[in-house]
């Protein structure tokens, strides 16, 4: 059986079992392309994941980028910049995640 992750929620709420080999791939796709491009609204990135990520990903781009997104605000490995609309993303200050 497939090793799952237990997401979490920025505002606490419950968090949804996930495979991990798709949480990882959705994860890394998010850092790579914040730490590309330093700021991204949440609208680019899930254009981007769906058109970079459909044809290599066995589920929903979609789905999976707002789930992992909410996950790594959780866990402050991203945050949401004040004050923009629609809400753009950055690393977070205290960031140590490498990869």
């Amino acid at each position: 059986m497939e090793e799952k992750i237990l997401t979490l929620h920025p505002q606490g709420k419950k968090g949804v079992n996930i495979l991990r080999r798709r949480y990882d791939l959705i994860k890394d796709y998010i850092l790579t392309t914040i730490k590309k491009k330093g700021t991204i609204s949440y609208e680019e990135l899930d254009d981007l994941a769906v058109r970079d990520l459909k044809d290599k990903f066995d589920g929903k781009v979609s789905w999976y980028v707002v789930t992992v997104k909410l996950d790594l605000e959780a866990r402050n490995i991203i945050e949401r910049v004040p004050k923009t609309s629609p809400h753009e993303l950055k690393l977070s200050a205290g960031d140590q995640v490498t990869g």
